[in-house]
């Protein structure tokens, strides 16, 4: 990892010194000749170390110190001076600084210091990730939201966390259904046991039995010595069954069977084996009408929802947005050393009307690209192409529908489907019912008639 440094020193040799030793170091080094310089790049960057001279032109370095301080109190900040004394030293010490060198400065002394710096804020940056963490294990901090949808879901998980109730998370991509199975489990009993997540949709056909439930050497081929499942991986813990929808009706019986008698069979062994897990599992699809089309057995479906959590997309609690974009903003300005003050009451607005057809994955993505590219403390509009076409207060969810004709209202259902599903005809064709090849010759005639803009996607 590159670490960054700012260097406040006024002498031109020693600047340029210093600069050369950090730099040998791998280090990406900011330079500012005054103390009034030197705020304004605190004010936009994070900083893993300052350097500064105790005498600048305009400010006296304590000073400096003293503000770094107010900007993060892990920040380190060594003086550089020119005339030491133990006062002056106990001083610098006493508002917060690591340490000081004195002028002229001694090469070997100054990496000596440095090296013995980095290690000490290795330690502070990993007990500050270590303190995160705990936070957000013990806590609904990931999960952000005002809406009373949100505040029934918190509710729920702190309900449930304890029991040892299977719990089937529905709802569209995106919009956290892995964050409530997490939340559950950090806030359960089993919190210092294993959390395993199997994405069943990424899992091919074949190994999917084995992956879940274990395999003895030379179960099959290519297994050369025997292997735990994730059933057993998760013994004590929780099993997190991602997309449980995509598993073939035969291995649906055998995931009812542990669910039920919680013991199962390694592949290629008659040995039972007997866990102690917690299942939470999660869909995107609507499991009755896959029950109806012979795709999911419905004795499994009543077993995994003991208890159901819905999480609603983001289009229907739009009173979230402002809190999310302020979550995200903070995140990805921190990872990236950015000082952003927030979002310009226009994109805000924009956002607010936006449908987010991707939930809020498709947000955070949004906010971590414009605080990447963002050259200033406020995110405006234009980091944000894909609102160009939001009209505020004109979307499709404003229209009378009572003053519009059958044709006008299919129209609208279409260029709707299509913008929830963010173009993909496929899924868009499936909400509404129809084939894709009826989807693709009304848009065909929607453009020969010229009528308004169809998204041209595939």
């Amino acid at each position: 990892m590159t670490r960054r440094v700012l260097l406040i020193e006024d002498d031109p040799g020693e600047q340029d010194l210093i600069a050369e030793v950090l730099s040998l170091r791998g280090c990406r080094v900011d330079k500012a000749s005054t103390g009034n310089e030197g705020l304004r790049l605190l004010e936009r960057n994070f900083y893993d170390l300052v350097l500064c001279d105790v005498k600048l032109p305009d400010l006296s370095g304590l000073d400096v110190l003293v503000k770094a301080r107010e900007y993060d109190s892990d920040l380190g900040v060594i003086i550089i001076t020119a005339y030491p004394s133990v006062p002056s030293a106990v001083s610098a010490i006493q508002r917060g600084a690591y340490d000081y060198l004195q002028k002229p400065l001694n090469v070997d002394h100054l990496e000596h210091t440095l090296d013995r710096y980095f290690q000490y804020y290795e330690l502070v940056r990993e007990n500050r990730r270590l303190r995160m963490e705990l936070k957000k294990a013990y806590s609904f901090d990931s999960l952000v939201g005002k809406s009373q949808a949100m505040q029934d879901i918190f509710e729920r998980i702190r309900m449930v966390a304890d029991s040892r109730a299977t719990v089937l998370i529905t709802g569209e991509s995106g919009t956290g259904k892995e964050l409530v199975a997490r939340a559950i489990h950090y806030n359960s009993s089993r919190r210092n046991k294993p959390f395993i997540k199997t994405n069943c949709a990424a899992l091919p056909e074949g190994l999917i039995e084995s992956e879940l439930f274990g395999h003895e050497k030379g179960a099959f081929t290519g297994a050369y010595k025997a292997r735990k499942g994730r059933f057993e991986l998760a013994n004590g813990g929780t099993l997190f069954l991602d997309e449980i929808s995509e598993i073939s009706i035969g291995l649906q019986a055998k995931l009812l069977r542990v669910l039920q008698e919680r013991e199962f069979e390694r592949v290629g062994t008659a040995e039972t084996v007997k866990v102690d897990v917690r299942v939470i599992a999660t869909t995107n699809r609507d499991l009755r009408q896959e029950i109806r089309e012979g795709r999911f057995r419905e004795d499994l479906y009543f077993r995994l929802n003991v208890v159901p959590i819905h999480l609603p997309p983001l289009r229907e609690r739009r009173e979230d947005i402002p809190l999310l974009v302020e979550h995200f903003i903070q995140k990805y300005a921190e990872e990236n050393g950015k000082r952003i003050e927030g979002i310009s009451e226009r994109a805000l607005e924009l956002m607010m009307q936006y449908d987010w057809p991707g939930n809020v994955r498709e947000l955070e993505n949004a906010i971590e690209q414009a605080v990447v590219l963002s050259r200033g403390p406020i995110l405006g509009p234009e980091l944000f192409n894909f609102l160009d076409n939001v009209a505020v207060g004109g979307g499709y969810s404003d229209f009378d529908l009572s003053k519009m004709t059958l044709k006008e209202l299919e129209k609208v259902a279409i260029l709707k489907a299509l913008q929830d599903t963010g173009g993909n005809r496929t899924h868009a064709a499936r909400r509404l019912g129809i084939s894709v090849r009826t989807l693709r010759n009304k848009l065909r005639e929607y453009r020969m008639a010229g009528e308004e803009e169809v998204p041209q996607v595939a």
